[in-house]
C-alpha cells in the first residue's frame, strides 16, 4: 500500500483551519502548558501513511486498527524543538503503539513515511512501555530489558501518565511517575508529534482494537523551571558520536577512541600506530579494503591497555560482504604468525554474503555471535551501510554481547561446558584460550572496509 498524508480524510469532527493556532490553557495550573488537542476537535493534526481511523470519542482521541495497512500516525501540523510533553494514553488490547516526537513527515524524505524518536506503548510480554524506539531509522534506542520497575509501569486497561522531556540532546520519559528512558541524542533536534496505530497485517482477528489519548499538552518556555532533576534511577544511553555525556564522566566512562587520533591503539604486532590499512577521517576509525586477507595490510590494531571487568560499548558499519570483529582477553604474544592476533571475539560479519556465517556449527560465526563458539539469539541487525550498536560486558568469568539493545551471547568462563566449547572449536590449539584474567581489547583487520566509532569504555570494579 501506498504512504500517505492525507490532510483531508478524517473521520468525526472536521478540520477547521490548515495552521489555526491552538489556544493556550486557561487554567493557573496549566500556567505555561498549552493543549495540543481541544477535547473536541482534530484542529491542528493530519493523518498520514496508513487508513486506520481516527476520531474524536468522548473528549479523546480514539485510533481504531485495521487489516492491510501500514502504521498510521495522527501528525501535529506544527514541529517542536526542545519540550516537555505530557498525555494520557488508553490500550484496552495488547496491541502496540506509540507517540513520535521530533519526526519527519516530509513527501521528499523517505517517500513520506513517517520516521523518528518515538516513546513506546508496549503492553506485550515484554512490557517497554515508555522505552524509545526510532521508527523506520535505526531501530530501538532504549530498551527495558533488565528494568523490573519500569516494566510494571503501564497498566493494561486503565488511563496511563506519559512525560517526555525533550530538552537538547537529552530525551527522557516518564510512564505513571516512573522514570523509564533517558538517552541522549542529537540526530533530529527539531520534528513533529505524531500518535500511532500500529500495523497489523491482514490478521482480522486483529482489526477494531482501541488506542485512546487525552489531556495532550506541551510546554516550550521556561523549561528549566518544569525539568525534572537527573537522578540516575534508569541506564542512560548516549548516541551523540564520539561524546562522553557528564552522567558517564561522572559515571567513569571514557573515551577509548577520541575520534580524531590514534592515541591509546597500536598495531597488534607494532609498537606504533599502523601506517596503512586504516583510515581515521570524519569521526571514524576505518578498516580499508585489501582484499579480504586477513590483517594482511595494517594488521589489526589494539589498546595500549589490558582490560580486566569492563563494559564496551562502539558502533559499526559494514560494507556489503564484509567481515572483521572485535576481540577481548587479548593476548598479542600468542600468534606470532600469519592471522589476527587471538582474543575472544564478537563476530562482525555480513551474513548474508560472507561465506564464513555457514561455516562452524549451528551459526556459531555469524554477527553478533562469540565466534566459533557461540551463536547469536536475538540478532536485530540495522543493515549493510547502517550503524549498528555493540556492546560487550565483562564481570568476572561472566561475559554478555549486546547488539542494538538486544543480548545476543551470555556465558560463563572457566567451566565444564565452557572447556568444552573451546575443545570442539579452531581454539582448541591454544592453551587455556579465554580464561585470561585480562587483556587487550582488538579491532580487526580482515581486509574488508569496516568503520567504528564512538568506542567508550567503563572499567568496573
Amino acid at each position: 500500500m501506498a504512504l500517505i498524508c492525507n490532510t483531508a480524510r478524517f473521520t468525526g469532527a472536521a478540520l477547521l483551519a490548515t495552521h489555526l493556532a491552538l489556544a493556550p490553557a486557561a487554567d493557573g495550573q496549566a500556567a505555561g502548558w498549552r493543549p495540543l488537542f481541544d477535547g473536541t476537535t482534530l484542529t491542528g493534526w493530519y493523518p498520514c501513511n496508513g487508513s486506520a481511523p481516527y476520531t474524536v470519542e468522548d473528549g479523546t482521541i480514539t485510533g481504531r486498527s485495521v487489516v492491510d495497512s501500514p502504521n498510521s500516525f495522527l501528525c501535529t501540523r506544527e514541529s517542536f524543538g526542545d519540550f516537555v510533553l505530557e498525555y494520557d494514553a488508553w490500550l484496552g488490547s495488547p496491541m502496540n503503539s506509540g507517540v513520535q516526537i521530533r519526526s519527519i513527515a516530509d513527501p521528499a524524505i523517505k517517500g513520506g513515511r513517517v520516521h523518528g524518536t518515538q516513546i513506546e506503548i508496549d503492553p506485550s510480554d515484554r512490557r517497554w512501555t515508555g522505552g524509545i524506539y526510532d521508527e523506520s531509522r535505526r531501530g530501538w534506542l532504549y530498551t527495558l530489558d533488565g528494568q523490573p520497575a519500569q516494566q510494571a509501569a503501564f497498566h493494561l486497561g486503565t488511563w496511563n501518565h506519559f512525560r517526555v522531556e525533550a530538552i537538547g540532546s537529552s530525551i527522557r520519559t516518564w510512564v505513571n511517575g516512573v522514570g523509564v528512558a533517558n538517552i541522549i541524542d542529537d540526530l533530529t533536534p527539531r520534528g513533529i508529534i505524531a500518535l500511532q496505530v500500529h500495523d497489523i497485517g491482514r490478521d482480522s482477528k486483529l482489526a477494531g482494537q482501541t488506542v485512546r489519548f487525552r489531556n495532550v499538552r506541551i510546554r516550550t518556555d521556561n523549561l528549566a523551571a518544569v525539568r525534572a532533576p537527573e537522578r540516575g534511577n534508569s541506564p542512560q544511553y548516549n548516541y551523540v558520536v564520539n561524546t562522553l555525556s557528564a552522567r558517564e564522566r561522572a559515571s567513569g566512562w571514557t573515551l577509548l577512541w577520541d575520534g580524531k587520533t590514534s592515541e591509546g591503539w597500536r598495531g597488534a604486532r607494532l609498537t606504533t600506530f599502523p601506517t596503512q590499512g586504516w583510515e581515521i577521517k570524519n569521526g571514524e576509525l576505518s578498516v580499508l579494503q585489501t582484499e579480504g586477507r586477513e590483517a594482511a595490510a595494517g594488521g589489526d590494531i589494539v589498546t595500549v591497555n589490558e582490560y580486566e571487568n569492563f563494559e564496551l560499548t562502539l558502533e559499526y558499519r559494514l560494507t556489503p560482504g564484509a567481515n572483521s570483529g572485535i576481540k577481548y582477553f587479548v593476548n598479542t604474544d600468542l600468534n606470532t604468525g600469519a592471522g589476527s592476533a587471538i582474543g575472544n571475539e564478537f563476530q562482525v560479519l555480513d551474513d548474508a554474503l560472507h561465506p564464513d556465517a555457514k561455516l562452524g556449527v549451528n551459526g556459531n560465526r555469524t554477527n553478533g555471535g562469540l565466534y566459533d563458539l557461540i551463536p547469536p539469539r536475538n540478532v536485530r541487525f540495522n543493515g549493510i551501510g547502517e550503524w549498528n550498536r555493540a556492546r560487550i560486558i565483562v564481570r568476572g568469568n561472566h561475559v554478555e554481547h549486546w547488539l542494538n539493545g538486544f543480548r545476543t551471547v551470555e556465558y560463563e568462563r572457566g567451566t565444564q561446558q565452557w572447556r568444552a566449547l573451546v575443545d570442539h572449536s579452531k581454539y582448541v590449539i591454544w592453551p587455556n584460550f579465554g580464561d585470561a584474567k585480562k587483556g587487550r581489547i582488538l579491532l580487526q583487520d580482515h581486509g574488508n572496509a569496516v568503520s567504528f566509532r564512538s568506542i567508550k569504555i567503563h572499567v568496573l570494579p
